[in-house]
């Protein structure tokens, strides 16, 4: 390239990697993965290298984080500027990075840690108390998240010692967290979270600190600002002081006397951390004496004396077929790429979701198509971009579709939205994802009536609406008949459709599909109002007052129950012989008013079926101890939780005993 090129590609890059910037720190919602954003990087740093008197004043590489912070939350000077590390990606890299060490310090180690993929925040302590947390925002000025951290159990908020010191570290998801809140998005028809970190992001920035409350956040510490001023000399004495003061730092963390030592964690750590349950997405290493920090320097952007290794992103590419819509019974659309099937992160994929029609046009994805697809937050398949170089002359654009799929009806797109929807409610895509749901293993729960089967007995007429799952048995002759049946697997389908007449009240309610309300809100309007009558004829002044029932869920509740169609389902799953239970009612509240915590590992039952006795019992299951716990079951590994209990002097049992409490009720 020439001159003029060379800085007009430069120009083209800072404008795209401060967008790209924008969208990571301030919006928490990325729009390119990690490799495409660092590939760009290298590239402008490249160019900058080759002229460096022409290098632009809002140049990202010498930023942290985005100097726009346009935010309704107040802003954060940092004393100590927050800085950001330099990546690496290869072993060759981090030799390189070994030598420039040596060259100016001896006798050295380093601190390896895992690099969660998170946001970065500070807290601070006056006292021991917690008054004050912020984000990184650009380094120098972050955001004031105050209300926020506190809602984030793992984060003290008294110290064990009267100490004032500030402490930085990563407020992550966990992955088991993020799927619980995307089962429950699903089921209620909202978009899905698409990874950890930009769930975190969006939980910790909330104006409201209830929501980041219910996201269920936690922080990993890993480094205390000015540590000489309490005696502290070494990086890993420093995450020893924190973890002693009642901080969570991650466990994943050695000492290493060499960069081979070093690469032979790197190489351990990056098949472990496919097992754990938080995001990770490289491995940080320090030089473990901090008094060589000022020594070995900084520069404008990163400290010296520490850097980033990278993972490599599991992505692949392969050839985007066709696309194909689906109908969501709350009638959102949502295109979906088919592909050639492809091995990403150990399974085979051969369809991923497009999201939208502006995802797939802001992206110029065409049927045809070569494209890169990726796990998105590892778990759900996503075309990320197209490889333009391997695309031919006859591909057409995009257009999407005008009509439902399923029924033909018009689509519409609401105001300030992104998706489509079938506003017909007799769609008969709507209608199936309806039945499904119903059946589902988080509602009816009928054991060998999954999604294949039920599309099959709906293509076939023998189910319309969920209420004719209960006159499936007056098919079974023809039912024998169908390929992949036999008279068995029929026989247990059957007996199975009949157990779920009695099921619990609130799965029945959480079955229906009433919009806005999932498996919580279905927990607390049975335990509220105790039969289905009551909940059918409850008024919208007395739901506004359950716990978690806000007006728009409460309004959807009685718009349901007003609607003479939904009335007369209800009377047929009735006249059929279903017959809702309020388990909890039965279970003569063993729980009542309790607040009961489980730690540690359980080894006679996990921990979801250990929270649901629970609250079957009438109790409620909650994942922090405080003073309203009333008693703690803790199992071999408990930590934190377990010593909070014993300092509060709340009772504590192992499995065994509370299995005893509890015996007559399994």
């Amino acid at each position: 390239m020439t001159k003029e090129e060379s800085l007009k590609k430069m120009s083209e890059l800072v404008k795209i990697l401060n967008q790209y910037n924008y969208e990571y720190y301030v919006l928490d919602n990325p729009t390119v993965e990690d490799n495409e954003y660092d590939s760009l990087m290298h590239q402008l740093k490249d160019l900058e290298a080759m002229y460096p008197n022409d290098i632009l004043p809002n140049t990202p590489t010498r930023k942290v984080g985005d100097d726009y912070l346009k935010t309704d939350l107040e802003q954060v000077v940092h004393e100590v500027g927050m800085m950001s590390l330099q990546d690496v990606f290869s072993f060759d890299e981090l030799y390189e990075f070994d030598e420039r060490i040596k060259k100016t310090v001896r006798n050295y180690s380093y601190c390896v840690e895992l690099k969660i993929d998170g946001i970065a925040s500070t807290v601070h302590y006056e006292d021991g108390l917690l008054v004050l947390g912020a984000t990184r925002g650009n380094g120098l000025i972050g955001e004031n998240i105050t209300k926020n951290v506190l809602q984030i159990s793992s984060l003290p908020k008294v110290l064990k010692k009267h100490l004032s010191m500030e402490v930085r570290g990563e407020v992550y998801m966990k992955r088991s967290v993020l799927d619980s809140l995307n089962e429950e998005r699903k089921l209620n028809g909202e978009a899905l979270l698409a990874n950890p970190r930009n769930a975190a992001g969006g939980s910790l920035r909330q104006l409201d600190p209830s929501v980041t409350k219910k996201r269920k956040l936690d922080q990993f510490a890993y480094t205390l600002v000015n540590p000489a001023n309490y005696g502290i000399h070494k990086q890993t004495d420093v995450l020893s002081f924190l973890a002693d003061l009642g901080f969570s730092v991650n466990e994943n963390h050695r000492l290493c006397k060499t960069i081979d030592e070093v690469i032979d964690f790197i190489k351990e750590y990056d098949t472990k951390r496919k097992t754990l349950d938080y995001a990770t997405d490289g491995i940080v290493i320090k030089v473990n004496e901090l008094d060589l920090y000022d020594t070995i320097g900084y520069t404008v952007k990163v400290p010296k004396w520490a850097v980033a290794y990278k993972f490599p992103a599991e992505i692949a590419t392969t050839k985007l077929k066709d696309i194909i819509f689906t109908v969501g019974r709350t009638g959102i659309i949502t295109p979906n790429a088919i592909l050639d099937p492809v091995l990403i992160a150990g399974t085979t994929v051969s369809r991923a979701t497009l999201n939208n029609e502006a995802f797939i046009t802001t992206r110029d994805i065409r049927i045809g198509d070569y494209v890169r697809v990726r796990k998105a937050g590892e778990i759900i398949p996503e075309v990320v971009e197209v490889d333009i170089s391997r695309r031919t002359n006859d591909l057409e654009p995009f257009k999407m579709i005008k009509f439902c799929p399923v029924c033909g009806h018009e689509l519409v797109k609401k105001d300030k939205e992104a998706e489509h929807y079938c506003i017909n409610p007799e769609c008969g895509g709507r209608v199936l994802e309806g039945i499904i749901h119903f059946a589902s293993r988080v509602a009816m729960d009928i054991d060998g009536l999954g999604d294949k089967q039920l599309e099959l007995f709906y293509n076939l007429g023998y189910i319309k609406d969920i209420a004719d799952i209960y006159l499936l048995k007056n098919y079974q002759d023809e039912l024998i008949k169908l390929d992949g049946f036999g008279d068995k697997k029929i026989n247990n389908l059957i007996t199975n459709i009949e157990e779920s007449k009695n099921q619990s009240l609130d799965r029945f309610i959480f079955g229906l599909g009433i919009r806005f309300v999932g498996s919580k809100a279905s927990k607390n309007l049975s335990k509220y109002y105790q039969t289905l009558d009551n909940i059918i004829n409850a008024k919208f002044d007395d739901l506004i007052n359950i716990n978690d029932i806000g007006e728009v869920m409460a309004q959807s509740i009685v718009d349901y129950f007003n609607n003479p169609k939904h009335l007369d389902l209800i009377n047929r799953l009735l006249a059929y012989g279903v017959k809702p239970i309020n388990k909890i009612e039965e279970s003569l509240r063993l729980f009542e008013g309790k607040t009961i915590v489980l730690t540690g590992t359980l080894e006679r039952m996990s921990r979801d079926e250990g929270n649901e006795l629970i609250e079957k019992l009438g109790g409620k299951a909650s994942s922090s101890v405080s003073k309203k716990t009333s008693f703690v079951v803790a199992g071999p590994g408990a930590g934190s939780k377990l010593a909070k209990a014993n300092e509060l002097n709340i009772p504590v049992y192992n499995e065994e005993e509370f299995l005893e409490m509890v015996k007559e009720y399994l």
